[in-house]
């Protein structure tokens, strides 16, 4: 059903834009106004949540025109909808089946702390049954016309009921950590049962339980959504309706529901979805995959983790980017060899790919403890990683690194044996037109006007690199310098336009390669000073580099390219290069884009610091966001820095 029908049935429920106005207060008859609004409208948190994330708006609420979902004294919108029926279309249930399935996979609930863990293991043979305790001060107990006795009675119903199974007290997984709740060890032990005190995960009560014991929590709705029993204390918005086994009764209640038809009513029609990006409204689906990215990422950084071969300047950066709620890794300073100590403190270490200090994969290797190389992902930033702009992407790598030509990483196996679903090669092709059209690359510098050719001609775009970059250094390169590559590309094509673009470092003087003017004179037509990548790109016919990320961005227009070295992009019969015994996958350029840009590389909002799809962070780089640019150090930090590493290399001299 649309929801103009839903409107015609309901009148006085908001649209999906519609943002929130007041919200309910906890005591009954105070209630805030807005203009936002209908000042009788009743507002609260939503069923998806990003927990204490700084997004620009938070991901769901629930907005009803009558009173509150987990309000039971009096009638709500969605109560009446469940009520009288009539909305449940076939694409409706069809969605929220799809959606039910899609939580369950991705472990998301109401609270997707990464501190929370699943149950215990079960004692072999019985059956298990867990009693879903609450905060103190939790308002759904109240409003659910219950109180702390409650709770009490539910631990003797649960060891009446089922004596011989193993009962087990949790606290409510949607509760913040640390939460006091009514049930304490001692009376758990009293009743038979046993106090978990790690925060639990909702999923694995609600799947490795044979019954859950709720009085409102949440978590008793996930486990009926799970197919498990449960047995209410409470009247929370999914009891009475004939799937929850209830101690109390609620006479306004009477038709008889299935789990999945609540779950549609509550998530998808009385729901309201927001991008936490833009905070613009979006769809229930769209937001479930932010919050399965979000709560992937922070669950990979919800381990101890140790950071070396950082500079200092990258410090705060790293911390932010590789935490979680509850979690900051340690990062290390100096270069000194890892001692086994620190290793058996952690989980995992990271280091700068190219700073590694010495022995750290031996040390790494010996100790049982994964490494992972990080580097700056292929869209990075507004300004130079040289100039101490923060990237707002990167890539962790167990294998390698993707630059390292000399053996396999991560990007090259994922392109030799990966599966690239059509969903996945539509949404690789509309990201590839989203770059083109914003014109983006990844450091995205460059002012000047691209000039005019000297005379007519195909144009070869020839690209210079930091001659000393690991890149050039273990990227396979059959040419030495960039003098020696723009002969070699004057020699492939004597009749062209030879256009020479410096590296954006060598041109700012900070890195090496530079190219004589005599050799600029004699093979080169025209060198692009201060110009754009894609300006470059787009003026040429034809594109020659060793390993250089231009061959990558040219790829993506269109333009043929040639390697003078084995960058992760060749190799895959896209590029006319050396070739490589590794990579014998011939590829389609959607599904370069969708491993490069889609799987492999983590991205991070710049304004939200939000973990982020690729598609947000080409529209922040599209927009000149002033937030990557505020990151970026300022001249008197760069030279700081520069002054700092140049005293450190004279002392060590003595």
């Amino acid at each position: 059903m649309d929801r103009g029908k839903l409107k015609r049935l309901w009148p006085r429920m908001p649209s999906e834009s519609e943002g929130p106005g007041p919200r309910r207060s906890r005591r009954l008859g105070s209630e805030p106004t807005s203009r936002r609004v209908r000042l009788s409208d009743r507002w609260d948190a939503g069923f998806l949540r990003l927990g204490d994330a700084q997004a620009e708006r938070p991901l769901s609420y629930i907005i009803d025109g009558l009173g509150i979902h987990y309000d039971a004294t009096a009638p709500s919108e969605l109560e009446v909808m469940l009520e009288e029926g009539g909305w449940e279309s076939d694409e409706l249930m069809a969605r929220a089946r799809s959606g039910i399935a899609r939580l369950r996979a991705g472990r998301l609930s109401l609270d997707n702390d990464p501190r929370r863990r699943d149950l215990p293991a079960r004692v072999p043979g019985r059956r298990r049954i867990v009693i879903v305790d609450q905060a103190v001060g939790d308002p759904t107990v109240g409003f659910g016309l219950a109180g702390a006795s409650a709770f009490t009675a539910m631990l003797a119903a649960a060891a009446a009921d089922a004596p011989e199974a193993e009962r087990l007290v949790v606290m409510d997984p949607a509760a913040g950590i640390g939460r006091r709740g009514h049930i304490d060890a001692a009376a758990a032990e009293a009743a038979g049962a046993r106090l978990v005190g790690d925060p639990v995960t909702a999923w694995s009560v609600a799947e490795d339980s044979d019954r859950v014991y709720v009085v409102s929590a949440h978590a008793g709705f996930e486990a009926a959504l799970a197919g498990t029993p449960v047995t209410c204390f409470g009247l929370p918005f999914y009891a009475g309706w004939s799937f929850t086994d209830d101690r109390l009764h609620l006479p306004r209640r009477t038709r008889r529901r299935k789990p999945e038809e609540v779950f549609a009513a509550a998530y998808l029609v009385c729901s309201r979805y927001f991008d936490p990006y833009t905070g613009a409204p979006t769809r229930f689906e769209d937001a479930v995959a932010v919050l399965d990215l979000v709560a992937s990422r922070w669950r990979e950084n919800a381990v101890p983790t140790l950071c070396v071969g950082f500079s200092a300047w990258k410090r705060d950066w790293i911390t932010r980017t590789l935490s979680a709620p509850g979690h900051r890794p340690v990062v290390r300073r100096g270069d000194a060899p890892l001692a086994s100590a620190e290793l058996a403190e952690v989980r995992r270490v990271v280091t700068w790919a190219s700073r590694m200090p010495a022995g750290t994969e031996e040390a790494c290797r010996e100790a049982g403890v994964p490494l992972l190389r990080m580097e700056d992902g292929f869209l990075r930033s507004i300004g130079l990683g040289v100039a101490l702009r923060p990237g707002a992407s990167h890539v962790l790598d167990a294998a390698g690194v993707y630059y390292d030509a000399t053996g396999p990483s991560d990007l090259e196996h994922l392109l030799e044996t990966g599966s690239f679903p059509p969903d996945l090669l539509a949404r690789a092709a509309a990201l590839r037109e989203a770059v083109i059209e914003a014109r983006v690359s990844k450091y995205n510098v460059g002012s000047a006007a691209m000039p005019a050719m000297p005379r007519p001609g195909p144009v070869v775009l020839v690209a210079g690199q930091v001659e000393n970059d690991a890149s050039i250094r273990l990227g396979g390169a059959t040419v030495s310098g960039n003098a020696a590559l723009l002969r070699l590309a004057r020699g492939r094509n004597p009749d062209a336009v030879i256009a020479f673009k410096p590296h954006p470092d060598v041109e700012a003087g900070l890195r090496p390669g530079w190219v004589p003017p005599d050799e600029l004179a004699a093979h080169a037509d025209v060198v692009l000073r201060d110009v754009s990548a894609i300006d470059a790109i787009e003026a040429a016919d034809k594109v020659e580099v060793v390993t250089s990320l231009i061959g990558f961005e040219a790829l993506l227009r269109g333009k043929p390219v040639t390697t003078h070295g084995l960058p992760f992009y060749a190799g895959w019969g896209l590029t006319e290069d050396p070739g490589c015994s590794r990579r014998t996958r011939r590829l389609t350029l959607d599904e370069l884009v969708a491993a490069a840009l889609i799987l492999y590389p983590r991205y991070l909002d710049p304004r939200t610091g939000l973990p982020c799809p690729p598609e947000v962070l080409v529209q922040r780089l599209a927009a000149g966001d002033p937030e990557l640019a505020r990151r970026a150090r300022t001249p008197e930090a760069v030279l700081k820095q520069v002054w700092s590493v140049i005293w450190r290399r004279v002392l060590r001299r003595g």
